[in-house]
């Protein structure tokens, strides 16, 4: 390897090291904007960096989907319980569970009903 393609791969490794887990994230999906995947990981580093508001619409967009991505029930309803909006929690855990059962995931179905049950009883109804 030459000095010149040397400089090259160790400058992008720097970049790439200097990346966040979000930033390259974004990177990939501008290759591939509709990866289900990537835009759940996304979707989960919002989450993490305290966006609530860019995690939860991420994630409310994947379960609008024409094959709806089950998962991202289940973790909208833990972060809208653990932002204390118990109601929009039940509501879109409600919603996971006729979905994952639709689509056969009685796995997800089951989590997403304890999840549910450790909320309580809605009052608003």
């Amino acid at each position: 390897m030459d000095r010149a393609c040397e400089l090259s791969l160790s400058s992008t490794l720097a970049i790439g090291n200097l990346m966040s887990r979000r930033e390259k994230i974004e990177a990939m999906l501008a290759d591939e904007p509709r990866d289900v995947f990537l835009r759940y990981s996304l979707a989960m580093e919002f989450d993490k960096e305290g966006r609530h508001d860019e995690s939860l619409s991420a994630l409310m967009e994947l379960t609008r989907e024409d094959q709806a991505y089950v998962p991202a029930f289940f973790m909208a309803g833990q972060q809208l319980a653990r932002l204390e909006r118990t109601d929009d929690a039940r509501e879109v855990l409600r919603e996971g569970i006729e979905e994952a059962r639709r689509q056969g995931d009685t796995h997800a179905a089951g989590e997403m009903a304890e999840l549910l049950a450790s909320l309580g009883r809605d009052t608003s109804t």
